[in-house]
């Protein structure tokens, strides 16, 4: 039993180990309940230093929509927004806002349709040239105040068209140590922003498989190059940085951004450290920018990130903390855990260490299974372990930022404790089966051992004592079959009687053998003192009985062996019961016991044939048997003539 435990336990160990390394998407969602209910204590226990903002976000809000026209705007005013933020000196700006298609609302684009839709040439007079292309005009805006742009990579399909400028920004991996999404296209500025444009980063963002945001890409691979995240580019461009490269470091690989190190996955993701819902930013909306209606502190020296949180534009994301997290703000955290070390680190070889603690999970709760006897304790033992693990986890993310899933351990330690705690049940079940089974075999051992003790002093028994039992439980069966005494003929009960016929006769032990060996007939001072033993045997198993508790068979036995004689009429001994006064196995082995005194040899008589027995019990229904029982016993004849073949009396 011992070799099935382990087998068992090693097996689930096994599993869910194999499970746990491999990052088998089953283990996934408690992998992201641990995460987040760990990301939402840390964000509520874990202080950070107050500082001032180094990141604002300006806020093309729908309050701006309102105020300033609906979206898309003419590009001259996001131009002249750019142009107000730098003459504020800030140390950089980021627009998170591709713009993919030319400006409609250019004055060139308005003659060239005019031109082709009514064949009417437009003049514009007195407009600067520079002020006829909005999109020139745009780019030469973004390229005076080297605003880094954006670009939207597509992994599903190639994209037609130009291609983007180069980044002046370059990311190197000498050690080859990445293993990047490759993307297969690129949503571009137009051509004319492209030209002049001289930094950019992607804006691409990746949800779990539950539709929340915890995971970005900081690095993607296209045409052999790598490329960053808009954040990252951003910073480059504040910190006055154009390359940065990839190292290895002590729980994967690291991008070495000056004095910073930001823990990457080889392909290319962060964990973002989320402090909280959305709005813990410094938000100025854009069209106070336009009217002008900031201080000049909120921008000096600052990172400026340009994008929108209208929920029209598209640019809202699901996150543990708050279902409308503006992307642009997504960028902004992903700079402030640059600077302050803030992202969760989910360590390379987290998958071996965490298949190792369930294998040590495994091995213990197995130990504690064979060394601790109690339930309770093993209960006890099992929540400790389980809480060290739990707690070890929480310490390292809280303290280092350091997410090892706990959940492949804590689901073993439930599914080991289960299971152990069933097959202990079970042992502990089979233990007492077997136990139970001794004890019978000793009751039966005991039981034979009287019929014997009545068999060396009553030779004439042979095997009638077999025969007696397998008549009454097929006269049983038939009652129950009949639908007689459905309240009394249950499954038991036919056992019961099956046991406990072969001690009818066990009262005969106090009968003197001149009397019990007799070979002629009994006088009636004789026959009295033969009548005696059933009063014996009821006496005996009595006795027997009372010091065992429970012993069902036993009590039944007495009342077979004290009431076996008696009669329908009342006329039977030893009290002269009748009727239903007399109990059912008695009533039952009354009829099986004459049956077969009837077709045996005695030494006062010689053996009656089949016919002749049956003619005398038919003769005797209702006087000395009861009628039910009788016409049960004429409807399984050849049941009985069967009985009496297989297990007639042979002589010695």
């Amino acid at each position: 039993m011992r070799v099935v435990i382990l087998g068992g336990a090693a097996a689930i160990t096994l599993v869910i180990a194999l499970g746990a390394f491999s990052e088998t998407p089953f283990l996934k969602p408690l992998d992201f309940f641990f995460y987040d209910r760990f990301m939402a204590y840390t964000a509520v226990h874990k202080k950070t230093p107050d500082r001032p903002d180094r990141v604002v976000i300006v806020d093309v809000d729908e309050t701006s929509l309102s105020a300033a026209g609906q979206w898309p705007w003419p590009r001259y005013r996001m131009a002249r927004l750019l142009a107000i933020l730098a003459r504020e000196h800030p140390k950089a700006i980021g627009l998170d806002i591709v713009f993919p298609e030319p400006d409609q609302s250019s004055l060139k684009n308005i003659r060239t349709q005019f031109q082709k839709d009514f064949n009417l040439a437009i003049d514009f007079t007195r407009v600067p040239a520079s002020l006829t292309d909005n999109d020139l005009f745009f780019a030469q805006i973004l390229n005076q105040t080297r605003t880094v742009g954006a670009r939207y990579f597509y992994f599903d399909h190639a994209s037609p068209g130009g291609v983007c400028r180069q980044s002046i920004h370059t990311i190197t991996d000498p050690e080859n140590l990445l293993s990047l999404h490759t993307a297969q296209g690129v949503l571009c500025n137009t051509s004319s922003i492209e030209t002049l444009l001289e930094s950019a980063g992607f804006i691409n963002n990746q949800y779990d498989g539950d539709g929340l945001l915890r995971q970005t890409p900081l690095l993607i691979g296209f045409q052999n190059e790598i490329y960053p995240h808009l954040s990252l580019a951003v910073l480059m461009k504040a910190l006055d940085l154009t390359t940065a490269r990839v190292e290895k470091g002590g729980f994967g690989p690291e991008i070495i951004l000056g004095d910073h190190r930001i823990p990457i996955t080889r392909d290319g993701f962060v964990s973002i450290g989320f402090k909280g819902p959305s709005r813990t930013h410094h938000y100025l909306s854009a069209v106070d920018i336009l009217n002008q209606n900031f201080s000049p502190a909120d921008i000096r020296d600052k990172i400026v990130l340009v994008g929108s949180s209208a929920v029209g534009l598209n640019d809202i994301h699901h996150t543990i903390f708050d279902p409308y997290f503006p992307g642009i703000e997504i960028s902004a955290v992903i700079m402030d855990n640059i600077e302050t070390a803030g992202f969760i680190i989910r360590p390379e070889k987290s998958a071996l260490f965490i298949s190792l603690v369930c294998g040590i999970t495994g091995i213990l709760l197995a130990a504690l299974f064979f060394r601790i006897s109690g339930p309770w304790l093993l209960f006890s033992a099992t929540l400790s372990w389980m809480g060290l693990v739990l707690g070890a986890s929480l310490l390292f993310f809280f303290q280092w930022n350091l997410f090892l899933s706990p959940a492949a351990p804590l689901l073993l330690g439930i599914l080991l404790f289960s299971f152990l705690s069933f097959a202990r049940f079970a042992d502990e079940k089979r233990a007492a089966f077997i136990w139970y089974q001794q004890l019978a075999d000793a009751q039966q051992l005991t039981m034979e051992a009287m019929v014997s003790m009545v068999e060396t002093r009553d030779p004439e028994t042979g095997e009638h004592i077999v025969r007696t039992q397998h008549y009454a439980k097929a006269i049983a069966e038939q009652l129950r079959t009949n639908g007689h005494f459905p309240d009394i003929l249950s499954d038991r009960f036919i056992k019961t009687l099956f046991l406990s016929t072969p001690l009818h006769d066990i009262g005969k032990v106090g009968i003197p053998d001149n009397i019990l060996l007799k070979p002629g007939q009994l006088t009636d001072e004789e026959f009295v003192q033969m009548k005696l033993h059933a009063g014996y045997g009821e006496t005996i198993i009595q006795r027997a009985s009372g010091r065992v508790t429970g012993s069902s068979y036993l009590e039944m036995a007495a009342q077979i062996a004290g009431t076996h004689h008696e009669k329908w009429n009342g006329l039977g001994y030893p009290r002269g019961l009748s009727r239903e006064d007399i109990p059912l196995a008695g009533r039952i082995m009354a009829i099986s016991d004459v049956y077969d005194a009837l077709i045996s040899k005695r030494c006062y008589k010689p053996p009656f044939s089949h016919e002749k027995a049956m003619a005398i019990l038919h003769e005797e229904k209702g006087k000395l048997f009861d009628p039910i029982i009788v016409d049960a016993f004429f409807e399984i004849e050849p049941a009985i003539k069967q009985i009496a073949a297989q297990l007639e009396d042979h002589e010695t």
